[in-house]
């Protein structure tokens, strides 16, 4: 089984708009494996402009946000690559596509590190930052999972949010619930 990393992953569009968007990469060999889901804005992103950068965060918010129509986090110009990065990233590795291995679902983007940087200490887990990580994935699932499977997940990720959290993780998980709430209303959430 390989290794993923829960990153924030940020593309540009031709013009140059920076896309940011929550993605598990795959670990492999030196870099990693970039694998988009059809339709996506990264998917099309790295067609045009075959570079991204993976951002490390602690911050919980972008995740969270990412996927509850909060996409507007500062970012600020990558060293090597012609992609921004998050400005609030502790370090982040800029990529470059090496080849793709085309699939009708998810096309893998093999990506080589071109630079890593580092901005900012890390200083420890917080279980509440995990448990909205792993909220934020079954959100970005909802259409696929049974309402009771993520009944069940979100209610043990419940105890650690209300253990662990601080302010961040308290209003991560406040964004992730109203968009299951309007989910399971058959309503959008924002």
């Amino acid at each position: 089984m390989a290794m993923i990393r829960e990153t924030i992953v940020t593309t540009a569009a031709p013009d140059g708009a920076i896309h940011i968007a929550p993605l598990g990469l795959i670990v492999e060999d030196d870099g990693f494996v970039i694998a988009p889901f059809h339709p996506s804005a990264t998917l099309d992103n790295l067609r045009a402009v075959p570079f991204a950068v993976a951002n490390f965060t602690d911050d919980v918010r972008v995740f969270a946000g990412c996927l509850t129509g909060r996409r507007d986090w500062p970012t600020t110009a990558a060293a090597e690559v012609p992609v921004a990065r998050l400005a609030g990233a502790l370090a982040h590795a800029e990529l470059a596509v090496e080849r793709v291995t085309e699939d009708d679902t998810r096309p893998r983007f093999y990506c080589r590190v071109v630079r890593i940087a580092s901005h900012a200490p890390f200083l420890g887990f917080n279980r509440a930052q995990a448990a909205v990580v792993e909220a934020a994935i079954l959100v970005s699932r909802l259409h696929m999972l049974p309402r009771d499977k993520v009944e069940r997940e979100l209610a043990y990720l419940d105890i650690a949010i209300g253990k662990t959290a601080g302010a961040n993780e308290q209003e991560a998980w406040r964004w992730l619930m109203a968009k299951v709430a309007a989910h399971h209303a058959g309503g959008a959430c924002s």
